[in-house]
């Protein structure tokens, strides 16, 4: 009698689900093209540029585990409108603000806003759907939100030419009033509330590790590592990430449990993902730049070029969520960054005077089906491993590992370029992001389950007592 209540309600909550995303990918997507326009009407050069874009992803890579915790704790909808709340409020700052640091602020603002929507969104379509639904809802789920990636360059072009940079920040208010607006007009399905209590001295350990590491990486490419800001940070940091590893295989209420890990599906799963979004940022980047700065074109043309990424995933990802479904996530997973590296692979035949027709687009469409054909099964597979009552945190760990990975990734680029970026540059960055991809899809090949895989959120009787440890009750018996 529950299942046909749970379907039916499912509908409008994985709405709400994809327009909080939404809103949050939107945003990440528009602002490197308004980078210049900001700097010039702020000032701070360079270092404004680089932290309007770091503010926001230091503070969702250091928040969005304690925000899956939260998330479990107190519920997804709850959480996800007070998400929706603070990343309009911050957007409102960031139209408005008067300086470079207020604006930066601001935006360090709407990586906590985003911290508790991405989580929270993803968890939820985990409790709403059923578990033969779940592949084909996180497929509309990654389709749709990635139509963010195709509107945004076109979008903060436009606004950006024709307007002024603050309405790029100003155009979130519409979408949060909306979604904020229909998460008040559904009803989130029953929550186990296996979690009551939250890990706050882990969530610290966690914020200030993450927050100290990646401020390192970030600043050490500018000021060295010699800088005493820089190795202040970074010893403090690994020092908090080691304590923390420690911390949650001792307390009764871990953030982070480590049983999850122990789960194959989970823990090969979040392995492949440390590989592939490690590709997906350090490659994009250096396509956008390349295209830019080498071949010449506008940072509204830069965007159109990359469109075939983005459109391909939207086309693609339910149906790959529906196969994956019905044959097991393993040959998609395996396949999809193989697809995705060969994809770089082509782009090496770009030469000193770029014909983009042959020697980029076929690249970036290789690149796109490999990336569409992964996401999905990838996306589906890990959070499909772990208990339902834990997916806010299961959903959390997934997003820190792929927003970490992309950070230390951004973070080694300038090694790999090598101080210019020519067309030798680009071919390096090139072959270095194949190898990530192609490095995914051999994790996932040698490690990841097909049968049942939904079975692999039960963890043998070791995990099942570390589970219950964590307040959450051993649900089932491996068959």
């Amino acid at each position: 009698m529950a299942t046909p209540q749970t379907r039916t309600s499912a509908g409008p909550v994985v709405a709400v689900a994809i327009l909080a995303s939404f809103v949050a990918f939107l945003d990440g997507s528009v602002v490197n093209l308004a980078l210049p326009a900001i700097s010039s009407d702020l000032g701070g050069g360079l270092a404004t540029q680089q932290w309007v874009v770091d503010a926001y992803l230091l503070a969702l890579g250091a928040l969005i585990l304690v925000a899956g915790s939260v998330s479990d704790a107190f519920g997804r909808l709850p959480v996800l409108r007070v998400g929706l709340v603070v990343f309009g409020l911050a957007s409102v700052a960031c139209a408005a603000a008067p300086t470079d640091l207020t604006l930066i602020a601001a935006r360090g603002l709407q990586g906590v806003g985003a911290a508790l929507l991405v989580p929270s969104s993803l968890a939820l379509i985990n409790a709403a759907v059923s578990p033969d639904d779940q592949p084909k809802a996180i497929g509309t789920w990654t389709a749709w939100t990635g139509t963010a990636f195709v509107i945004g360059p076109l979008l903060g072009g436009v606004l950006v030419d024709a307007l002024n940079w603050r309405w790029i920040f100003a155009v979130n208010v519409i979408p949060v009033v909306v979604t904020l607006w229909l998460a008040t007009r559904v009803t989130e399905p029953a929550h186990g509330g296996g979690r009551s209590r939250i890990d706050v001295p882990g969530a610290v350990l966690a914020a200030v590790g993450l927050a100290g590491t990646v401020y390192a990486l970030i600043e050490q490419q500018r000021l060295g590592l010699s800088d005493p800001a820089v190795l202040v940070a970074l010893i403090a940091g690994v020092a908090c990430l080691g304590v923390l590893a420690w911390r949650e295989t001792h307390t009764d209420h871990p953030m982070i449990p480590v049983a999850m890990f122990r789960i194959r599906n989970f823990g090969v799963g979040n392995l492949a993902t440390v590989f592939v979004y490690a590709g997906v940022s350090m490659g994009t980047l250096v396509t956008a730049l390349y295209l830019q700065e080498v071949a010449g074109l506008s940072a509204l043309l830069a965007g159109v070029a990359t469109l075939p990424v983005p459109v391909l995933s939207f086309f693609i990802a339910r149906p790959v969520g529906a196969l994956s479904a019905r044959f097991g996530p393993r040959l998609f997973m395996a396949l999809g960054p193989m697809v995705a590296g060969i994809g770089f692979l082509l782009m090496l035949t770009t030469g000193e005077q770029l014909a983009f027709w042959w020697q980029m687009l076929p690249g970036l469409i290789v690149f796109g089906v490999g990336l569409a054909i992964t996401v999905t099964p990838l996306t589906s597979a890990i959070l499909g491993a772990v208990d339902r009552d834990q997916s806010g945190i299961g959903s959390a760990i997934n997003n820190a590992v792929s927003r970490i990975a992309g950070l230390v990734a951004i973070a080694c680029t300038g090694i790999v370029v090598g101080g210019v970026l020519d067309t030798s540059a680009f071919h390096r960055t090139a072959l270095v992001t194949a190898v990530l991809f192609i490095l995914g899809g051999v994790v996932a090949a040698v490690g990841i389950r097909n049968s049942d895989h939904r079975d692999d959120r039960v963890a043998p009787d070791t995990a099942a007592k570390c589970f219950d440890r964590a307040g959450a009750p051993p649900t089932a018996r491996r068959g």
